[in-house]
């Protein structure tokens, strides 16, 4: 049987529309109750759908969890010209405005950090996400502090690795804090203070933390 392409044109928006709106709900799920107590059935009825509505939009609820973590993804590229983060110095000022938007939208943020906690238990299906999630962002930060030292004229790269790892951490860490004290921690402000200390730190590395010690 044939399928009609003007049908098809005329139906899709609304798909994409429904499918969103399962995301958005499964954001809301997956971030309040977790991957494992949170379940299909509470997905689709918040968004007044079935059990089956849902799985058929998805096929799973594994596919479900990948698709929340890619849209995370792709909210934060959302208002860039080519839809992927930017590199050289422009990276660090990307992952700042990135933390400033996340103190908007507390949903998304609390189901990637449950979803990324979740993730380094035994056949959890968010494992390869988010293995190749750091994987990317180290090599891409790693890139964009090569680039920056050679503008700079640095010749000692040898913080650099440390330093892509450490901006991922803290970026995470901050946001759990954020997540358990919305009213003391400062989301972007804290996150902007992170990264310019390290920035800062492979650039002109100060003095070595021994030397601030004291002998009693």
């Amino acid at each position: 049987m044939s399928t009609d392409p003007q049908n098809s044109t005329r139906t899709r928006p609304a798909t994409l529309q429904k499918r969103t709106e399962i995301l958005k709900a499964a954001v809301e799920i997956f971030g309040n109750k977790g991957s494992t107590n949170g379940t299909l059935a509470d997905v689709a009825e918040q968004v007044g759908m079935t059990h089956a509505g849902v799985l058929h939009h998805f096929g799973s609820k594994q596919n479900l969890l990948l698709e929340v973590l890619a849209y995370r993804d792709q909210a934060d590229v959302a208002e860039l010209d080519e839809k992927h983060i930017p590199g050289g110095a422009e990276l660090f000022l990307h992952l700042v405005r990135t933390a400033f938007v996340n103190a908007h939208r507390p949903g998304i943020v609390q189901s990637y950090t449950v979803l990324s906690a979740e993730s380094i238990t035994d056949d959890h299906p968010a494992r390869d996400f988010f293995e190749e999630r750091y994987t990317t962002l180290r090599r891409e930060i790693t890139e964009a502090f090569t680039e920056l030292c050679s503008e700079e004229g640095v010749a000692d790269r040898s913080a650099v690795s440390a330093a892509s790892a450490a901006i991922l951490a803290v970026m995470d860490g901050l946001q759990l804090q954020w997540l358990l004290h919305p009213e003391i921690i400062e989301l972007g402000e804290s996150t902007e203070f992170a990264i310019r200390a390290m920035v800062n730190g492979v650039l002109h590395p100060g003095p070595e933390l021994s030397s601030y010690s004291r002998e009693c």
